[in-house]
């Protein structure tokens, strides 16, 4: 599925809580800065097929239930961040653009939290 990209300082810094967010993914929508790299787009477009494949809810239960995990774990918020299964799987392919193109279904079960 081709994401819907906002460009929107103003919604980043509103959720910008714990750490400043450059981007965001809510299914279907990629929410970027508007000077954003082409890399956070890949990274956030690795997203959207992990929404997908778990017809969204599912993304959003495994991500809350691995952050917790991690909070509880780690007690630090960027930490418990990095330790969710979807970011790593991101964070590291952010740079290969043709990852997607050859991602297989699931590959986020491969990292731990």
């Amino acid at each position: 599925m081709k994401p819907i990209i906002i460009k929107s300082d103003k919604f980043l810094n509103l959720i910008s809580w714990f750490f400043r967010v450059g981007g965001i993914t809510l299914f279907p929508f990629i929410i970027v800065r508007p000077y954003t790299r082409k890399s956070t787009i890949n990274h956030e477009s690795i997203h959207i097929a992990q929404y997908s494949e778990l017809l969204v809810i599912g993304f959003l239960l495994i991500y809350l239930w691995d952050w917790i995990h991690g909070l509880i774990k780690y007690r630090n918020f960027k930490v418990a961040y990095e330790h969710i299964r979807f970011e790593q799987e991101a964070y590291k392919y952010t740079k290969s653009y043709t990852y997607l193109s050859r991602r297989q279904r699931f590959h986020w079960i491969n990292f731990k939290v």
